[in-house]
């Protein structure tokens, strides 16, 4: 049965998604990168890169499957450009021509704009009807295929609030951040139904599983 997941989603040891002052320069913020410590070895994002080598191992496998099994993608206007207001149709998003997804992005967002066609059959539509219109078109896309939801960490929470999502991997790294986005800010995972279904903890990152409770 297709799922709604959120998978490899980066926090630092003390629950931030990302770090302050994102920017074009910094688009997790200021120490952000090093959430992804555990991934960007990985052959999985090797080959997004374009290069045949990198780690394998048990980072790799939760890498692999964070991607395998997509139908669809639905990301914050945060992950898909630094900007705010208006939006700047020059801008494309972070990833040049073939963004990795290669699927239907939905992006959520308060300002209208034409889908966007991309190589690699990357399709980014701009939703501004809100999570569960999002939602709605993206399991639509997928079929019988997953629906992941991205970043930030905005936009997790609110499918979490909401208890929309089935099962989340949080790949937790082993800094602080000390500011930023806060993934969890404000729920109780508890009351809203979920648990810790799976821990692996690595030499570079823990990672939990969290599912719905059935």
């Amino acid at each position: 049965m297709p799922k709604v997941r959120v998978s490899a989603f980066m926090v630092s040891a003390d629950g931030f998604g990302a770090g302050p002052d994102q920017s074009l320069d910094n688009p997790l913020g200021v120490g952000g990168n090093g959430l992804g410590q555990w991934f960007y070895p990985t052959r999985v994002f090797q080959k997004m890169v374009g290069k045949d080598d990198g780690e394998t191992g048990i980072d790799n496998d939760f890498a692999e499957k964070s991607m395998a099994g997509m139908g669809a993608w639905i990301m914050g206007r945060n992950m898909f450009t630094p900007a705010r207001g208006p939006w700047d149709f020059e801008w494309k998003g972070w990833w040049g021509p073939n963004p990795p997804y290669h699927v239907p992005v939905f992006v959520l967002t308060h300002h209208a704009r034409e889908p966007l066609e991309m190589e690699g059959d990357n399709i980014f539509h701009f939703v501004t009807g809100g999570i569960e219109e999002a939602l709605s078109r993206a399991k639509a896309a997928a079929g019988d295929k997953d629906v992941r939801i991205g970043g930030g960490a905005a936009t997790a929470r609110q499918y979490l609030s909401a208890a929309l999502i089935d099962e989340m991997h949080i790949a937790m790294s082993p800094v602080l951040l000390g500011r930023g986005e806060p993934l969890f800010a404000g729920l109780d995972l508890k009351a809203l139904g979920y648990e810790c279904a799976e821990y692996v903890p690595t030499a570079k990152a823990a990672h939990f599983l969290i599912k719905r409770a059935v």
